[in-house]
């Protein structure tokens, strides 16, 4: 099979010939009809964010694609149904405490990455092995249209996250982040599971403009300033009301202070789920007042990733049409093209833009 393979950091992707995968027991073979190119993939594959792949390596993390291979162990599925392939991996030898890796992208900790280094390849390629139990069924329609159901990548981690704070059909949510792409996810997800209203801060005031003509009154789009405690004071008058629930999605890049305006906003009794990248280039630390936390009886919590059943739940989402991908920008790359796409990608990481890769379309 043909497959694009970072053999150094600092390199082009190689496009080249490389065996087929073999699937042992309890594993599947899935072609790859589209796999999503996060924004942010140049910084991985040039070494900038120091992800812990190990080349010569297939990346690429979950796809959509149609199974030619099963298990002796599956009951369901089979050869020929349309998948999608969740890229979180989970040891399956401690419930409790799972060791996980994504699969061609990432991992946490030593039992990790000695997931990573069995499940080394990831989507980048026109075939690929994947876990039994990573393998979600798709309806027809996904079928129609890969490339743009590719977008469960960035869906299901705002959805992970949401379901970690526990949202609630009615309640008032604040985004921070909400211009970047997951953070624009997390506030077409809340919508979607009936968040009664969501605040959007920001500084990229087309990005705000778009999030607003999308979703009308329910979104509430707020200019930030910079200045910690105008802004805080900024997104509470927006809400109207108590803010609920906080979701953090900032990029590395972003200073604590504004994780720390937008967590402080919420109500007493109220939950922070912290999802993005805040601290992990250096800088000040987050420094939540601990007498705030404890007198309001705050719930802060960090989630990575999500559970297995998020990804059953976001493609329910996207099959009854209360998530609608029909707006999103999809721009699609054959595997040939691959360092065009991820040039594209990093050029287009804004609001419900998606490059996507189709390596068996040729």
């Amino acid at each position: 099979m043909r497959a694009a393979v970072l053999t150094r950091f600092g390199a082009p992707l190689a496009v080249r010939e490389v065996p087929d995968p073999e699937a042992g027991g309890g594993e599947v073979v899935v072609e790859v009809l589209a796999a999503g190119v996060a924004p942010y993939a140049a910084e991985v594959f040039s070494g900038k964010r120091k992800y812990p792949l190990i080349p010569p390596v297939v990346p690429g993390v979950g796809a959509v694609g149609r199974i030619v291979h099963v298990g002796p162990d599956a009951t369901r599925l089979r050869v020929g149904d349309l998948v999608w392939c969740d890229a979180t991996v989970r040891s399956r030898d401690d419930a409790l405490t799972p060791d996980i890796t994504l699969q061609g992208w990432s991992s946490r900790g030593e039992g990790g990455a000695r997931l990573a280094e069995y499940l080394h390849d990831g989507a980048f390629a026109e075939l690929m092995r994947v876990p039994t139990e990573n393998v979600f069924p798709l309806p027809a329609a996904a079928g129609e249209d890969p490339a743009r159901w590719a977008a469960l990548t960035v869906h299901t981690i705002s959805y992970g996250g949401l379901l970690a704070g526990g949202l609630a059909a009615g309640e008032t949510l604040l985004v921070s982040g909400a211009t970047g792409n997951l953070g624009s996810s997390a506030v077409a997800v809340a919508l979607a599971m009936g968040a009664g209203r969501v605040v959007a801060p920001g500084r990229n005031k087309a990005a705000l403009d778009l999030l607003a003509d999308r979703f009308g009154p329910r979104l509430r789009p707020i200019p930030l300033t910079g200045d910690e405690s105008t802004d805080r004071a900024a997104m509470s008058v927006a809400a109207d009301g108590p803010i609920d629930m906080v979701i953090d999605m900032l990029p590395p890049s972003a200073p604590s202070s504004a994780s720390r305006a937008a967590a402080m906003t919420v109500r007493e009794y109220g939950r922070v789920v912290l999802m993005g990248g805040v601290g992990m280039l250096g800088g000040d630390d987050l420094a939540l007042p601990y007498p705030w936390i404890m007198r309001n009886s705050i719930t802060v919590r960090g989630q990575w990733m999500y559970p297995r059943t998020a990804n059953v739940g976001i493609i329910r989402l996207l099959a009854s049409g209360a998530l609608d991908l029909a707006p999103e920008r999809v721009r699609s790359f054959p595997l040939a093209n691959v360092n065009d796409a991820i040039t594209y990608a990093a050029a287009h990481g804004g609001p419900f833009d998606r490059t996507s890769l189709t390596p068996s379309a040729g």
